[in-house]
């Protein structure tokens, strides 16, 4: 009887870091956003999305479907590293949905030197070939502070 629960107690470890593996590779893959962003290097922080053009991003109204896309709507709104700032990523949380689907939600800040923007993200990744991608980004910004 022991050696049985000293089995399946090895047998739980291997389940439970299986399923943890992929959680630490989902926030290895935002860190790495992260590092691109505060380097004023858009086309690292993209690495993060799948190279597709289904891939969505969506934020205020507007939707884009397709990573030159995105990527062209990050110029446009981030055109030096004045406008970029640096991006911290906080709060997050991985729920795997399947093990090549998950869910991220967090929050994010960009400190400037005049403004502060923040908001909120929910992202779906998915796993392909091993190397874990944004599929589906929705993206919001809080309200900027009242005026005096």
């Amino acid at each position: 009887m022991t050696m049985a629960l000293i089995i399946a107690g090895a047998w739980l470890t291997l389940a439970v870091g299986a399923v943890a593996a992929p959680a630490d590779d989902i926030l290895q893959v935002m860190r790495d956003a992260e590092a691109g962003w505060n380097v004023g290097d858009l086309e690292k922080y993209m690495d993060c999305y799948w190279r597709s053009e289904k891939v969505r991003f969506a934020g205020g109204d507007k939707v884009s479907y397709g990573w030159e896309a995105v990527l062209g709507n990050y110029r446009k709104g981030y055109p030096d590293r004045t406008a970029m700032g640096v991006l911290t990523f906080s709060e997050m949380d991985v729920m795997m949905l399947a093990p090549d689907a998950a869910v991220v939600f967090g929050r994010w800040r960009l400190e400037r030197a005049d403004d502060e923007p923040h908001g909120l993200f929910t992202l779906v990744f998915r796993s392909f070939d091993g190397k874990w991608r944004i599929v589906h980004d929705h993206t919001s910004s809080a309200a900027p502070p009242a005026a005096d």
